[in-house]
């Protein structure tokens, strides 16, 4: 056997007369008999080099026939291109996490599911068990708990998150204290998950938030594992910035409903009741199947004293959606501060002129005022139109009349002039009261045409005697069948009748009013 100085200093014992399967390697020795009695490599992927470590350093062995028939073994250092190979694979899946848990935690706003998926993906690549902990709420922590191959538990525990070293820093958002710093010794018994054991290394890092932090991500390792590296410490917080930012956003969307939420029920139109005597039915359709409220709206005012009127009201703001529906709200909130004054209608329409006049929004408004009270077996109205549509009356013989009241638009023009109308109903006669959307939707055979105020009369002719929800079902489902599935207008019906029949001292029951999806 002959070697060069590299060969001798790497393999001392490779001396000449010795022999190669002597003083080499296993795994070299394994691939210098496996050569063919010629030496050249045979057969489909034998020309692959043959690997192993020699004193702890990778080499590649690349074996070359020489003229005299022996064999010549080629060693190539190949540890660093190794030690480079294995650092890129790992960043590889890593990054794979990375756009895995992204994906994962921004498939859901909801805060409780966030935190599930933190907690488990965290237990599932970076640990042994993890811990998801949101800032304290009313005194109590709470908690997602999560071992390797478990699913995540909802605690609220109530303990002091500065018991342990680095958790009370990190829900306030301060930098993580490295995990070589936490004894795990000292880990409380609930930061533990059941059955896990002794635990041997900790890593806490906060969840960062858009602007305030989102919580804190705890990582557990057994004692029978290696502790966990720098490099591991810096990639969890990696991890913890997706998983907080996600969390963040989840939690600013759930505020966001429930104010929205809260808001939304003053802008609703009010369930209807059966006031005096009176039935009352109501329903609102916006202009987006998708949105709850739109430009149109109604509200009932119940008279404060027997014998005096109610106040119903219908109207139109100008536009769509949320913006339309943030001036109904201001228009809503108006009339009533201005029910005192509810038997003039024209003052109560000049003062919601100013009030909108002198508004921000750069809108206007229609709307008709309904004063309603019970005498004997009929029911008065006083009608009064502000720009909008006139009231339609239901006669019991099926004739159909409209109110002869109109007026200016309300918050166009420094002064509204309106006329007002007087009206009463007969036991089973109604008043119709409704918005443009109902009569302008278009659709039809064609899908161009209006249902139009005659189609609506039509309708309502057949309508003669029916309880005031009859009627407001009948013309919302045949505007719903006129427009098919075509865009529309928001469509607001109303409607007042006096009951055939009506006991006398009954209390007020609630009726219908719907807001139609």
């Amino acid at each position: 056997m002959q070697r060069n100085d590299a060969a001798g200093a790497l393999l001392p014992a490779a001396r000449p007369g010795t022999r190669l399967v002597d003083v080499v390697p296993d795994w070299l020795a394994h691939g210098h008999r496996s050569l063919p009695p010629h030496g050249r490599p045979a057969g489909p992927g034998a020309a692959a080099p043959h690997s192993g470590v020699i004193d702890g350093r990778r080499f590649e062995a690349h074996p070359s026939l020489r003229d005299d028939g022996t064999v010549a073994w080629w060693l190539v250092d190949d540890t660093d291109h190794q030690l480079a190979r294995e650092a890129l694979h790992r960043e590889r899946e890593r990054t794979a996490f990375l756009a895995e848990a992204s994906s994962a935690l921004l498939a859901t706003l909801n805060l409780e599911r966030c935190m599930d998926v933190t907690a488990q993906m965290a237990a599932e690549n970076l640990a042994d068990a993890a811990l998801a902990i949101a800032p304290t709420r009313a005194r109590r922590l709470p908690v997602v708990t999560c071992l390797r191959g478990g699913t995540p538990t909802l605690a609220h525990l109530p303990v002091d998150p500065d018991d342990v070293p680095g958790l009370g820093e990190a829900l306030r958002g301060f930098p993580p204290v490295p995990s070589r710093w936490i004894d795990p010794v000292s880990a409380p018994p609930w930061l533990v998950p059941e059955g896990f054991g002794p635990v041997g290394s900790i890593v806490i890092t906060p969840l960062p938030g858009h602007g305030v932090p989102a919580g804190a991500l705890v990582l557990l390792r057994r004692a029978e594992k290696a502790a966990f590296t720098d490099e591991e410490e810096v990639f969890a917080r990696l991890f913890a910035a997706r998983s907080g930012a996600a969390l963040s956003a989840a939690r600013l969307y759930a505020e966001q409903t429930a104010i929205t939420d809260v808001l939304m029920r003053e802008l609703l139109p009010p369930t209807l009741h059966r006031i005096s005597g009176m039935d009352l039915a109501g329903s609102y359709r916006p202009s987006a199947d998708h949105e709850r409220v739109g430009g149109d709206f109604y509200d009932v005012h119940p008279a404060a004293v027997d014998g005096e009127a109610a106040l119903v009201t219908i109207g139109d703001v100008c536009g769509k959606g949320l913006e339309a529906a943030v001036l109904t709200g201001k228009i809503r909130n108006t009339l009533h501060a201005l029910l005192p004054m509810a038997d003039d209608h024209q003052r109560m329409l000049g003062l919601l002129n100013t009030a909108l006049l002198t508004s921000h929004h750069a809108r206007f408004a229609t709307l008709v005022l309904a004063s309603a009270v019970r005498r004997g077996d009929a029911v008065d109205l006083r009608l009064t139109s502000g720009g909008h549509p006139a009231p339609l009356i239901v006669r019991a013989d099926g004739t159909v009349e409209e109110a002869d009241t109109h007026g200016t638009l309300v918050g166009a023009l420094p002064t509204v002039t309106a006329r007002t109308a007087a009206v009463s109903l007969a036991p089973g006669e109604s008043c119709v009261l409704y918005t443009d959307g109902i009569t302008e939707a278009k659709g039809g055979p064609m899908g161009d045409a209006q249902f139009g105020e005659e189609r609506l009369r039509r309708a309502l002719a057949g309508c003669a005697g029916m309880p005031s929800a009859g009627i407001v079902e009948h013309v919302q489902m045949l505007a719903a069948q006129w427009l098919g599935t075509r865009h529309h207008d928001d469509m607001a019906v109303v409607v007042i009748s006096a009951p055939r029949t009506h006991r006398p001292g009954a209390v007020d029951e609630p009726a219908r009013g719907s807001l139609t999806p």
